[in-house]
C-alpha cells in the first residue's frame, strides 16, 4: 500500500437555486495512493466529474455553488488555497484531461504554441522550448513531432487530438493526472492503444491516476481500485479484483451484470429498471432504494452508513449481497 498522495473527505459540491439544491456531489470520501490507478464509475449524471472538477475548484457557475470538505493534496487542503496556489497547482501538481479534446485545445493556435504554454506557465523554462515540445509529443507517440508540431487542431484525427491533450496535461510531469472518459469519441482500435499510452506513461513518469468511466471493461484493464459512483455519492469502493469477484452492492451487481463476456451465451443481459433520481429531489433512504429489487423497508426510510465487508472494501448498504 502506497503512500496517500490525494485524500478527499466528505466532500460536497451544491448548487443553491431560489427554491432548491442540487446535491451534485454529497458526502464523497475516498483516497488515491502513489502511483496508483483509481477508477471513478458510475451512470451519467452521478457525479464523477462533478467530483474531479471540485477537487481543482473548475466548478462552473461559481456564484450559486458551495463546496465543503476537505481535499488534502500531499497534506495541503485545496479548498483553502489563494487562487495564486490554484493556478501553480493546477497543470503542475495536478492535471486534466477532458472528454472532449476540441473544448481544451484553441483552434486559432498550433498545438505547438499551445503544449509551450503550459510548460512556460509552471516551469518558466524558455530555452530549448521546441526541443522539450517536440519530446512531450513523441512520448504520446505522435508521428512526426517535429512537423506536427505547426498543425493545427482541426488539421488532426480525433485520437491525435487526445493525445495532444495528453501531451499538455503531461507537459510538466505531474504528481496526479484525472482523465475524464478521454476514450468516448475513440473507435475500440484506438481507443485500446490510447489506454495503453496512459499506462506507459504513468509508468514512465510515477504519477498517479484518476481514470472516470462508465465502462468496467476499461476498470478491469487500467484500474488498481475502484470507486462506484450513485446520485451524488460514492457507494461502495474496492480493490478491482474484488469488485469483480465480491460486487457488495446490489447497483455495482447490475453494472457488472450488464457487460457483455466472451465465451459465455446469455439470453438476456442485467438491467437496471427506472432512471437515477434527480439531484434536488433525492429520495429519502437509500437513494438506489427505488430501483433496487433487493429494497426493504429499512432501505426505503434510513440512508445506510458507510461498512467494511473485507479489507478495503466498503460499501454504503443496508443488506449488501456479500451478507446474503
Amino acid at each position: 500500500m502506497g503512500t496517500k498522495i490525494l485524500e478527499v473527505i466528505d466532500l460536497k459540491t451544491h448548487f443553491v437555486g431560489k427554491h432548491s439544491i442540487i446535491k451534485a456531489v454529497d458526502g464523497v470520501s475516498f483516497h488515491v495512493n502513489d502511483n496508483e490507478t483509481l477508477g471513478i464509475v458510475g451512470e451519467s449524471g452521478c457525479g464523477k466529474t462533478m467530483t474531479c472538477l471540485s477537487i481543482l475548484r473548475l466548478v462552473p457557475q461559481p456564484k450559486n455553488h458551495r463546496i465543503t470538505g476537505k481535499i488534502l493534496f500531499e497534506g495541503r487542503d485545496i479548498l483553502t488555497m489563494s487562487k495564486r496556489e490554484l493556478r501553480k497547482l493546477r497543470g503542475r501538481d495536478i492535471s486534466m484531461i477532458l472528454q472532449d479534446p476540441m473544448m481544451s485545445l484553441n483552434p486559432v493556435f498550433d498545438i505547438g504554441d499551445q503544449i509551450k504554454e503550459a510548460i512556460v506557465t509552471h516551469l518558466y523554462e524558455k530555452d530549448g522550448l521546441t526541443a522539450k515540445v517536440v519530446d512531450v509529443l513523441r512520448r504520446v507517440r505522435i508521428p512526426s513531432p517535429e512537423m506536427r508540431i505547426r498543425d493545427y487542431p482541426h488539421q488532426m484525427s480525433g485520437g491525435m487530438r487526445q493525445r495532444v491533450v495528453g501531451a499538455i496535461a503531461i507537459s510538466c510531469q505531474p504528481r496526479l493526472l484525472i482523465a475524464d472518459e478521454p476514450t468516448t469519441s475513440l473507435d475500440v482500435t484506438i481507443q485500446a492503444q490510447y489506454l495503453q499510452l496512459l499506462k506507459d506513461i504513468q509508468r514512465e513518469l510515477g504519477m498517479a491516476l484518476i481514470f472516470i468511466t462508465h465502462d468496467f471493461g476499461i476498470v478491469a484493464h487500467m484500474c488498481d481500485r475502484v470507486c462506484v459512483m450513485y446520485a451524488g455519492t460514492m457507494i461502495e469502493s474496492a480493490p478491482v479484483r474484488d469488485i469483480f469477484k465480491r460486487p457488495a452492492h446490489w447497483y455495482t451487481v447490475a453494472l457488472i451484470g450488464g457487460v457483455p463476456k466472451l465465451g459465455t451465451k446469455t439470453d438476456r443481459l442485467i438491467s437496471i429498471s427506472g432512471y437515477p433520481p434527480k439531484l434536488d429531489r433525492l429520495p429519502t433512504g437509500c437513494r438506489f432504494s427505488p430501483r433496487c429489487a433487493n429494497a426493504k423497508e429499512k432501505c426505503i426510510q434510513d440512508e445506510p452508513s458507510r461498512v467494511a465487508v473485507d479489507e478495503d472494501h466498503y460499501v454504503s448498504c443496508w443488506y449488501p449481497r456479500e451478507r446474503q
